[in-house]
């Protein structure tokens, strides 16, 4: 059984051997070695080898004579090959020989092709590159050129289109490695060059606002000459825009520059202000940052800048005010600024705009104004206000001209007028003085009538009685008359100057002058006058003189009013127009100088007074008047002599207000506390002294008094020494308080007190006891009247 199965693996095995690769065997033998019939699997291996080994010398046999058959035809054959083989070598090398000239040229055939297929594309390679290298050569001589817009776009364009059609080169990688730095450089240098512009047009704006206001100054006059009625309140545009986008000037001329086109006509006419600048650096950075994408950015830096600069313009010098150039110099900066953004506005699309031009106006005008009024106010000049006045239209009327709103610096030029008032009665307030203190307070001599029709020319005088005298005659009023008449007048003007260009109304100036006017008369002149009549050396004289010249410079008044209708073409009837204050300025100082000469008659009747020297215990009086009442009286005398020249009331006045003082001077001397005692001698003394008053007083020193009327001065004196020198007391007592009274201007309590006088109140010494009877009788007279006189004054009272 177990043979059996051994026996059928090993023909297993053997049949594997036979079907399998030689490769794969190994597995199957190691099968055989891993068994235990290793010797018999041998002897079935030798014996299947010994059958096949029959199987192959059986065929060999079999196939051996067609074996034999074909080695003789192979061999057969091997003649003939080599035949053949000596054929084809022949022809080989015929061949060879042949087609060595072909290959020779096949050959310089196939590197012809290679040079043309290489020409071929080394020409299409640098069709696409020398468009490159011509682009980059035109943008470094466009750098070096500095013409940095069109560098700019030949950069974009080198970026966009040419170097990707190019290729990887690495003179390609190298452009394209160098275009963001050239952007940044093409950026830098825009901006340094703004940065120039910015500060070339900070150091010239002075002199782009000079050239600016003189061509204002200058269409002015053109206007004016042309209508002096045609005076707009907006103004005319002065300027011209310039053009700068013209052919062969403007690199940016193919482009969309953002500039203005200017008409043709304007090119025409004078350059403008802005003609001073170059404003391509603006123009050509605006562009550059535009490109770049950064428009935004450079808008914002400009007007950051002009803003710094705007406030440096606007910051007056400390010293502006000592000199008008000072102001020029001011004025020009600001006009200057504003010329070229104006310029700037019209000539650029969106750099700057309407609103932020206005806002910096703003700003101009409101610093401007607070500096003007700031600095105005250190000025003590007349005429440089006026001179900074006519500064101050001419930069408002420039920038008028460039569509600014000045509306606020006329305004305050309304408020500087009453500045310049002040100073200009300041300045009329010394003319006035100098003219006070220099006159002569006498009479005008005339010598020749050519002397007379120039006094005349200079005040408005006219006197038919003194027309008909012969020469040499005199005016009546002092050189100060015409001379104040005059600097009247001079003010005047001084007034109309300032009110020009103001754009004010006839009506207005008018108004303006006549305020301006009556401020000098009733404050300036009122004054000085004032101080004229109130000096320490002024005399009588001079005060009468004063008086006479106020009455003419009274009377000339409205001569005034004409003069200034005239000079203003406004009717003095005009419905509410000022009036002139002359009339009432001139009265009230020639009052004062009436009261000055009553209060200096009285001065000097007070110091005659103090010379008199009376005996007030004498026991009789002299037969003659006092030595100082005499000259007092030939003072009065000669005195009320040169009053003749005064209005009749005037002298009345004064010569009874002298009288009426000496009467109330001599009844105080007389009730003196320092007289302690009165004799009827020394009433008898003065009772003299005030008859010789009253021979004054009735000798009329002064025309114009009716009857005894001057003698009322003396009625209080004269029924006083008269109740003690008739000793008339019972007639007083019994008839006081009726109407029609002997001694009604006698005060009781002015006749006890004399009486007080009169009595011995001395108790050390008995003087009474040496006195006579009579005398006795007297005293106790006097005591009783004394009485009297208490109960009266008692029951009056009551």
């Amino acid at each position: 059984m177990a043979s059996a199965e051994t026996a059928a693996e090993h023909e297993r095995i053997l049949r594997e051997i036979e079907s399998t690769d030689t490769n794969c065997i190994g597995p199957t033998l190691r099968s055989v070695y891993d068994g235990q019939e290793h010797g018999l699997f041998m002897e079935k291996l030798e014996g299947r080898v010994r059958n096949h080994d029959r199987e192959i010398e059986k065929m060999c046999n079999h196939h051996f004579q067609g074996f034999v058959d074909s080695i003789t035809e192979l061999l057969k054959v091997r003649g003939e090959a080599q035949k053949l083989k000596g054929q084809v070598t022949e022809t080989n090398q015929r061949l060879q020989s042949n087609g060595k000239e072909l290959l020779t040229a096949m050959d310089e055939l196939r590197q012809c092709r290679l040079q043309q297929r290489n020409i071929a594309t080394t020409i299409d390679k640098l069709t696409h590159c020398l468009p490159v290298l011509e682009m980059y050569s035109k943008l470094q001589e466009q750098m070096r050129s500095k013409r940095y817009y069109p560098a700019l776009r030949t950069l974009e364009q080198l970026e966009e289109s040419c170097l990707p059609q190019a290729g990887s080169y690495r003179f390609c990688s190298i452009m394209a490695e160098n275009i963001s730095r050239l952007r940044t450089q093409i950026r830098d240098v825009s901006m340094s060059d703004l940065k120039d512009f910015l500060e070339s047009i900070r150091k010239h704006s002075d002199k782009i606002g000079e050239t600016a206001m003189k061509q204002a100054q200058v269409q002015i006059a053109r206007d004016n000459a042309v209508t002096s009625q045609q005076h707009s309140a907006s103004g005319r545009r002065i300027r011209k825009e310039a053009c700068l986008d013209r052919t062969g000037s403007n690199p940016f001329a193919d482009q969309d520059s953002g500039i203005l086109d200017v008409e043709d006509e304007e090119a025409d006419e004078v350059s403008g202000a802005q003609d001073l600048v170059d404003f391509s650096p603006v123009y050509r950075c605006l562009h550059i940052y535009t490109v770049l994408g950064a428009r935004d950015t450079f808008e914002n830096y400009y007007r950051k800048q002009r803003r710094k600069q705007a406030r440096l313009v606007l910051q007056p010098h400390s010293n502006m005010h000592e000199t008008l150039e000072g102001y020029r110099r001011y004025f020009n900066q600001i006009v200057g600024f504003f010329v070229v953004e104006d310029h700037i506005l019209h000539t650029t699309q969106g750099l700057v705009n309407r609103a932020y031009v206005e806002e910096l106006w703003e700003l101009a005008l409101s610093k401007t104004i607070a500096a003007l009024r700031t600095h105005s106010s250190y000025c003590t000049d007349p005429d440089l206000i006026l001179d900074l006045k006519n500064l101050i239209v001419l930069f408002a009327d420039t920038l008028q001209g460039y569509g600014f709103p000045v509306n606020q610096l006329f305004d305050m030029l309304l408020e500087m007028r009453d500045q310049y008032g002040e100073i200009l009665l300041k300045k009329w307030n010394q003319s006035f003085r100098q003219i006070l203190d220099q006159d002569n307070y006498t009479p005008i001599p005339v010598a020749t009538p050519e002397e007379y029709q120039q006094i005349t020319g200079q005040f408005p005088f006219q006197d038919p009685e003194l027309d008909k005298m012969l020469f040499p005659k005199k005016l009546p009023f002092s050189e100060f008359v015409p001379k104040v008449y005059s600097q009247i007048k001079e003010f005047i003007y001084a007034c109309l100057k300032y009110s020009e260009d103001l754009h004010l109304s006839s009506t207005e100036i008018d108004d303006m002058i006549r305020k301006s006017t009556n401020l000098l008369l009733t404050r300036t002149l009122s004054h000085c006058l004032q101080y004229a009549t109130k000096k320490k050396n002024v005399g009588l004289a001079e005060l009468v003189q004063i008086i006479i010249n106020t009455t003419h410079l009274e009377q000339s008044c409205h001569y005034l009013e004409e003069f200034i209708s005239n000079i203003t073409n406004v009717p003095p009837d005009t419905i509410n127009a000022t009036k002139l204050y002359g009339t009432s300025t001139f009265k009230d100082a020639r009052h004062a100088a009436e009261e000055e000469i009553y209060t200096n008659l009285n001065q000097k009747i007070d110091q005659f007074l103090q010379l008199a020297d009376y005996d007030w215990t004498a026991a009789q009086g002299g037969g003659q008047a006092s030595d100082y009442l005499i000259d007092l009286i030939a003072f009065l005398c000669s005195t009320f002599a040169v009053f003749t020249h005064l209005p009749g009331k005037v002298a009345q006045t004064a010569c009874m207000s002298a009288c009426k003082h000496l009467s109330t001077s001599l009844l105080q001397l007389l009730l003196e506390s320092d007289v302690r005692q009165v004799s009827m001698g020394a009433l008898q003394q003065f009772n003299v002294d005030v008859k010789e008053c009253e021979r004054f007083a009735r000798a009329g020193p002064v025309p114009g008094f009716q009857g005894d009327t001057l003698l009322l001065a003396f009625i209080d004196l004269r029924q006083l020494l008269e109740l003690f020198t008739q000793w008339d007391w019972s007639t007083y007592l019994a008839d006081y308080g009726r109407p029609t009274c002997k001694y009604l201007r006698v005060n009781p309590h002015t006749a006890l007190a004399l009486l007080e006088k009169m009595k011995d109140t001395s108790r050390k010494n008995n003087m009474f006891a040496q006195f006579r009877k009579n005398e006795r009788d007297k005293q106790k007279l006097i005591d009783t009247v004394v009485k009297q006189l208490r109960n009266l004054i008692a029951s009056n009272q009551a």
